[in-house]
């Protein structure tokens, strides 16, 4: 049953040739890069609006009104937000901010991570219900594929190396600054070089990934 009292937001971009999942490019070329990017995208507000925890919103890189959010929306039983922010750190710390204002509990979510459940989301939501400031699902490239708040603080998010192997280990360390009760849910994988592709062909989820 939906909780009026957290939020699932998914962030996203558009699934633009030469703009969405472009480490993905050499071996998918921009075209199916780009496709591909549109498929984890519905795979994960099928999976987020599914589980019925919370209201999901789609918190969108570019315009709201882009052809394929608004196919998104007649889709899927969300919100559309627009994001704000020069970089994602900022674009994330926004997204906090501003919803921790409507809901006592806020998940927040990339597309790069298919392997991700209604379950692992219950266990974030969970978690946060327990008292923790604040729950991370790991990825296994040093990232993380889910971040729940139910504070805030913009020190979790500012000139942190996005997409490189030390952003946990960075907000770790930011945690234990803060002094924050939290909690590392499993650890998990994600799609964002090619060498993710032949896991993700063999972990049988429904996503064509030889587009070219």
């Amino acid at each position: 049953m939906r909780q009026a009292d957290a939020r699932i937001l998914v962030f996203a971009k558009p699934p633009l040739a030469g703009y969405s999942k472009r480490r993905l490019i050499p071996a998918l070329g921009p075209r199916g890069a780009a496709r591909l990017h549109a498929e984890l995208v519905h795979r994960t507000l099928a999976t987020a609006t599914a589980a019925q925890l919370a209201p999901v919103e789609l918190w969108c890189a570019q315009q709201t009104g882009h052809a394929f959010f608004r196919h998104c929306l007649d889709r899927f039983p969300i919100r559309l937000k627009q994001q704000q922010g020069d970089d994602l750190g900022q674009r994330m710390a926004h997204a906090f901010q501003v919803t921790l204002t409507e809901a006592k509990h806020v998940l927040l979510i990339g597309c790069d991570c298919p392997a991700l459940t209604a379950a692992d989301l219950d266990a974030a939501l969970h978690s946060l219900r327990q008292g923790n400031a604040c729950v991370l699902k790991p990825a296994e490239d040093g990232g993380y594929v889910l971040i729940g708040l139910s504070r805030f603080d913009a020190a979790l998010f500012a000139d942190l190396p996005w997409g490189g192997c030390h952003v946990m280990s960075t907000t770790r360390a930011r945690l234990a600054a803060l002094d924050w009760r939290w909690q590392a849910l499993a650890t998990s994988w994600d799609v964002d070089r090619p060498e993710d592709l032949e896991r993700l062909k063999k972990s049988g989820l429904p996503i064509a990934v030889d587009y070219q």
